[in-house]
């Protein structure tokens, strides 16, 4: 078959079969290039996204650290690193006594205030003892309702440490009764409660109002 034109010449010109894919045909960028060590572009590009590791939490408490300096410095005085973590370290311990303190004094400050709310809720309800006294004295609470009504009013006041103030026979004692009245008596040897005018009601060792009593006292 005969040949058209310089055959050197179409030797010279080799085409190859790669470039098409080498070569982006939108772009026209070279496909798959490599950096100057041998490795993809894209291959460096996620290798230079990742993440570094992360940093390590810190550890202990405040005290525990200053604690940590103190024993790692050791007892050189003139470190003047020693000297500020011992004060930071005396400052923290000062700071936490005041906080107990601070909440011993609220606790008992709010026992202080149920005491005084429940004080008050038994000096508003005397009147209402006062007529069960005296309707019992009288022989109308002898027994039904109203006496078992009476009964479980008394118990429940009891709950919260109420106690009566009404025993007779017993040594004369101003702080929790009340002299109304004295009856010489030739049966005593010193001043002593012979009669309840009005029962006592005392909380714990509080009390909440004194018995107006007749006391009898020697001839």
């Amino acid at each position: 078959m005969p040949h058209h034109g310089n055959e050197e010449e179409h030797a010279s010109e080799p085409v190859s079969s790669s470039d098409n894919r080498k070569i982006d045909p939108e772009t026209g960028d070279v496909r798959g290039q490599q950096n100057d060590a041998g490795t993809p572009a894209a291959e460096e590009s996620a290798a230079g996204g990742q993440a570094g590791p992360a940093g390590d939490a810190s550890e202990g408490d405040a005290l525990a650290q200053a604690e940590a300096i103190l024993n790692e410095a050791g007892a050189e005085g003139d470190n003047p690193a020693v000297d500020v973590v011992a004060e930071l370290r005396n400052d923290l311990l000062r700071l936490q006594a005041e906080y107990v303190n601070y909440r011993r004094r609220v606790e008992r400050d709010r026992d202080v205030a149920r005491d005084q709310a429940v004080i008050g809720v038994i000096n508003s309800l005397m009147p209402v003892l006062d007529d069960i006294d005296a309707a019992r004295q009288h022989g109308d609470l002898a027994e039904g309702p109203f006496a078992a009504i009476a009964g479980k009013f008394e118990n429940a006041l009891r709950t919260y440490e109420l106690t009566r103030i009404d025993e007779v026979g017993v040594a004369f004692d101003p702080n929790i009764h009340e002299a109304l009245m004295q009856q010489p008596s030739a049966d005593v040897q010193a001043d002593s409660v012979s009669q309840i005018l009005r029962v006592g009601y005392r909380k714990g060792e509080r009390v909440l109002r004194a018995a107006q009593v007749i006391v009898a006292v020697p001839e």
